[in-house]
């Protein structure tokens, strides 16, 4: 028995270390027949956050925190059933049987987006910022809040942030957010196309292991040489706010959908084009659109965005929301409330705002601020998004 116990402890205290906290991720380029993004993030006590193409939030238990983590690694199936099975006393066959159900299911949820997790991976669903976060799921970066366009320049707040972080100081930004833990990056502004820095930013978040998109007017998109500089980068997906008058925003539109990229088309129904977004719609159907993203300007026009969601639904095109556009508070999936929360859900916790000048702020719009990134240290910025969040 005493040898028994003491054969035990030996096995306990020799197996093989814990995953240290961190984020770990894949590279889609290295190996063709896997072209998805995977980001898992280890918390301090062993369980984790699997993020499936910067879409699908998994949270995981410490074991299939480990699978995961071994999958990205790309882990010999005898490697991985030892080790755990070391760790945690259970018979490596087992371990090899859950795996490989474990990664079957996943690659389903991979190739099929549409599938729901609660059913393929029997996993609980939690609301957007109901679990407890050691830092966002997403950063969104305004780079600029100078536009192209006078006529939106009244849309973002130039008399109160002029100063613009250079591009030294932005890439001190995304290292920053990589290391506290954030996969993902939305680069936004005013039109920040308008940086002549953009795709040495999106490079270089790239080369850190964020997926990154990019919020534009899409109109720069018509000059092919731009486009390739950008795609070149290593861009993941692109939201494009759309004007549906623009020729140019049209001609840039269907370029894009000719490239390898996730494209989001954005549509704010206003008094002026609510008789048209059906049209609209449709047109942006047949010119291959798949995703669109959908908000009113004003609250009494709730009747066209119901009916614009529902032509969106009848063309076969998916639902985005909880995207940085302005006025995203009025969209499709609060229609049926009768109160909207001035603050977003997931706002100051599932993402923040960063301004031209490194302030954050919980979300666009919501001027609490909780630090500037650029300056203060990050455990001081969650913090306060925590004191915000909780008060």
């Amino acid at each position: 028995m005493l040898n028994n116990i003491k054969e035990f402890f030996y096995r306990l205290s020799n197996a093989p270390a814990a995953i240290k906290p961190g984020v770990y991720f894949n590279q889609p380029g290295i190996d063709p027949s896997f072209p998805y993004r995977l980001h898992l993030r280890v918390e301090e006590n062993g369980s984790g956050i699997l993020i499936l193409n910067a879409a699908t939030v998994i949270h995981l238990n410490h074991t299939a925190c480990e699978y995961a983590y071994h999958l990205i690694q790309n882990t010999p199936l005898e490697e991985v059933s030892r080790d755990i099975a070391r760790r945690y006393q259970i018979h490596p066959t087992q371990i090899e049987q859950d795996f490989t159900a474990f990664k079957e299911k996943l690659m389903a949820l991979l190739a099929s987006p549409d599938l729901d997790p609660v059913t393929v991976l029997g996993v609980d669903r939690d609301e957007v910022g109901s679990a407890p976060l050691s830092a966002p799921l997403r950063l969104d970066c305004a780079l600029t809040y100078r536009t192209p366009e006078e006529q939106y320049a009244a849309s973002v707040p130039l008399e109160r942030v002029r100063g613009e972080l250079l591009q030294n100081e932005w890439q001190q930004i995304l290292e920053k957010a990589w290391n506290a833990g954030i996969p993902h990056v939305v680069f936004t502004g005013g039109e920040p196309t308008l940086r002549p820095d953009l795709p040495d930013l999106i490079a270089y978040a790239e080369k850190l292991g964020l997926v990154t998109g990019l919020l534009t007017n899409g109109l720069r998109f018509s000059e092919p040489e731009y486009r390739r500089q950008i795609m070149q980068a290593g861009l993941d997906h692109i939201m494009v706010v759309y004007d549906p008058n623009s020729e140019q925003a049209a001609e840039a539109l269907r370029d894009l959908l000719n490239d390898d990229i996730f494209v989001t088309v954005h549509l704010t129904i206003t008094e002026e084009n609510a008789a048209q977004i059906n049209s609209i719609l449709q047109h942006l159907s047949a010119m291959g659109v798949q995703s669109v993203s959908l908000s009113i300007a004003a609250a009494e026009l709730k009747p066209s965005l119901a009916q614009a969601r529902d032509t969106a639904a009848f063309a076969g095109m998916a639902l985005q929301w909880d995207l940085p556009v302005p006025y995203s508070r009025m969209n499709p999936v609060r229609l049926e409330l009768e109160e909207v929360n001035p603050v977003p859900d997931g706002a100051g916790s599932t993402w923040l705002y960063v301004e031209p000048d490194g302030d954050v702020l919980p979300a666009q719009g919501i001027q609490e601020l909780l630090g500037n990134l650029a300056t203060d240290p990050w455990d001081k910025i969650w913090a306060a998004a925590d004191k915000l969040i909780n008060a």
